[in-house]
């Protein structure tokens, strides 16, 4: 070999070892879930459940052609298998959280069971109990009767960095304990309900979760349990990089309160309340948008004795700033019943403290709702045109004065504002009818926005309105 071809050699060599080093170091940094994985697998469980009424279906809905084939492949009906009663199937997951037999789920994988079957990873089968559930935070707590069970330890999901590694263990498409893992995308994540509540502050990963997963454990590095996983964002029915899990610093308090007395209690305000853009903030003379703003304050309700008003903007509760309207069911869920609490809102520009005995949540809000309004309009300069609205109406929704908007056009239509639209409020004035309507209104500056409060359907809202000049 000669010298010059020796040296192309070395050279060539070293730049395969530098090539490579990054792969290595890649390597070196990735977490190792093995030991995780089995100094936990015991702990995690198969939920599985029986439903004998016929008016139910023994296996979920199909989400796509593809879910549908894999069913009928791996899981044929019931009448294929000659079995004319209904059957166990496996509907998600869950894990012991203590060695006394009690198991943390969904509450959606047990709820309208008759019966609940718990498969531990050494193939035995218990029938467990339903200790409570609570449908709010999609939590059901079971126990089994079986003693010296190997349990998770419980971790501080508030603790939780976004970008840190998680993993969880469940039973997706019935496959018993599957391993995936991610990161932690986000905190905090809102996921109203269908009766447009929000009491639990979501983990939001990327870790792989599909049907069956749902009850089961979101793990940290340090192998504690710091989320349930619970949901998915999906168009088809199957993962598309986006998870949640309810925070188990959440989860727990709620099985606080099933072991005690069976029912969760959380803390309420009786507001109704929406979030604060860039032109109500200006509206409401604000530097930037932050808060969460009153647009209902519920009669005999904790806020109402405070001395909360419709306009009010709520900007920090029990020593926690509140930056994001969503972030205030969460606080003040969490916050004890009975307690007082200051509460800081911004009042026509200015803060202001008020106290607060937190009350307690009931079941179901009361519904508002609206109906037909007599002919018969008055012209508006802000390009709407109102009218008196039924005493009927005015029953319904809960108010005494208002007016009911008859035809839109020009910055009313921009605003958002549309026909039928109840305003009870404008530039925080109360509306009592038509004529103090047009009063206001005609005494509005020129050339900035104002806050106009409207009741559309069930739900109070403030818009911004730019009043012409």
């Amino acid at each position: 070999m000669t010298l010059r071809s020796f040296v192309a050699a070395g050279a060539l060599a070293g730049l395969v070892v530098l090539a490579s080093l990054p792969s290595a170091a890649v390597a070196r940094e990735l977490p190792d879930f093995t030991k995780l994985v089995d100094a936990n697998a015991a702990a995690v469980v198969n939920i599985s459940t029986v439903q004998r009424s016929s008016s139910r279906s023994s296996r979920p809905p199909s989400r796509s052609e593809e879910l549908d084939e894999f069913f009928r492949r791996f899981f044929p009906p019931d009448g294929e298998r000659g079995m004319p009663f209904a059957r166990p199937r496996s509907l998600g997951s869950g894990f012991v959280i203590d060695r006394d037999g009690y198991i943390l789920t969904n509450n959606h994988v047990v709820d309208g069971a008759d019966e609940i079957m718990v498969r531990f990873n050494d193939r035995r089968e218990i029938v467990a109990t339903l200790v409570g559930s609570d449908p709010r935070s999609d939590l059901a707590l079971l126990k089994v009767d079986a003693a010296d069970l190997q349990a998770v330890r419980i971790g501080r999901s508030d603790s939780l960095k976004v970008g840190e590694w998680v993993l969880a263990i469940g039973s997706p498409f019935g496959f018993d304990y599957s391993v995936t893992a991610g990161i932690v995308s986000a905190k905090g994540r809102s996921l109203p309900t269908e009766q447009n509540e929000n009491y639990v502050p979501f983990i939001q990963t990327d870790v792989a979760i599909n049907p069956g997963n749902s009850g089961g454990p979101l793990f940290n590095l340090d192998g504690e349990v710091v989320g349930i996983n619970s949901q998915i964002y999906s168009n088809s029915g199957g993962f598309m990089g986006v998870s949640f899990a309810i925070p188990i610093d959440v989860a727990m308090d709620v099985v606080r309160q099933l072991k005690e007395s069976g029912r969760v209690a959380r803390g309420w305000l009786g507001v109704v309340i929406q979030e604060v853009n860039r032109d109500l903030a200006e509206s409401f003379g604000l530097s930037r948008p932050h808060g969460a703003l009153v647009t209902r304050v519920l009669e005999e309700g904790p806020a109402a004795q405070a001395g909360v008003r419709e306009g009010d903007i709520i900007i920090r509760f029990n020593g926690q700033a509140i930056d994001f309207s969503s972030e205030l069911p969460h606080v003040v869920g969490r916050t004890p019943v009975g307690r007082d609490v200051d509460m800081l809102v911004v009042r026509e520009g200015r803060e202001r403290t008020l106290k607060v005995r937190v009350g307690e949540l009931p079941d179901r809000p009361g519904d508002v709702s609206a109906a037909p309004a007599p002919a018969g309009t008055t012209p508006s300069r802000l390009g709407m045109a109102v009218e008196e609205p039924s005493a009927e109406v005015r029953q319904r929704i809960g108010i005494e004065g208002g007016v009911r908007v008859a035809t839109v056009e020009g910055a009313a239509a921009e605003a958002g504002i549309r026909e039928g639209d109840i305003i009870t409020r404008l530039n925080n004035q109360e509306v009592s009818d038509v004529a103090g309507f047009t009063r206001i209104a005609e005494g509005l500056p020129g050339g900035r926005s104002v806050p106009v409060l409207i009741i559309r359907g069930q739900v109070p809202t403030f818009l911004a309105l730019r009043v012409p000049e």
